[in-house]
């Protein structure tokens, strides 16, 4: 997994509640179980008309927001059903973070899974990182991961929490296949003395 310890980028702003994964990536596209090429369909039935034109006013279409590494949004992020498929497609666009005054807890749990920061702050202060985020692409936040900060294009800093394990999972590219890789010692330790023990086996 790809390690996430600071970004300076572009945000943008998706003011709107209740943003369930649905929304993020519809239904028809959980047939793959690849992690990569659903970028393309993120936000499909709101980025996209019946033909497949983009939709000019949508957030991601437009020229400014179109290379985003930050989402800003509002309450309650990724609600709905639990699949990974979001997390999926929202990496695989660009984005690395996702800033919201709430989110739904299995989607704030595979964020941290595939290499994305959700940021949980109060409504007050996404409401000014919202206005910062409207400023378009010369108004770039930065997401300092180790010291737990967002700074606005202004150079106003907000703090947030972040769990400790899930912090140095991100800081060292840890999924959960990488945390079983670094235990491989003990566990060829393991296999070496059960099969001395129980060599039938």
């Amino acid at each position: 997994m790809e390690k996430f310890t600071e970004i300076t980028g572009t945000a943008a702003p998706m003011p709107l509640v209740n943003i369930d994964t649905d929304m993020i990536i519809p239904k028809v596209f959980l047939k793959t179980i690849k992690r990569s090429g659903l970028g393309v369909n993120l936000f499909d039935e709101m980025r996209y008309d019946r033909e497949g034109n983009e939709i000019p006013d949508f957030v991601l279409n437009q020229p400014q927001y179109r290379d985003a590494q930050i989402l800003v949004a509002g309450d309650n992020f990724g609600c709905g059903s639990s699949r990974e498929h979001a997390p999926w497609a929202i990496k695989d666009f660009g984005i690395r973070c996702v800033i919201a005054p709430s989110f739904a807890d299995i989607f704030h749990n595979n964020c941290f899974k595939n290499g994305i920061l959700p940021i949980a702050l109060p409504q007050e202060q996404v409401d000014l990182l919202m206005k910062d985020a409207e400023k378009g692409s010369n108004a770039r936040m930065t997401i300092d991961l180790e010291g737990q900060t967002v700074t606005t294009s202004d150079g106003e800093k907000f703090p947030f929490e972040v769990d400790a394990f899930k912090k140095h999972c991100l800081l060292n590219g840890l999924d959960d296949i990488g945390l079983t890789l670094e235990k491989g010692t003990a566990i060829d330790t393991y296999e070496d003395s059960l099969n001395q023990s129980r060599p039938w086996v």
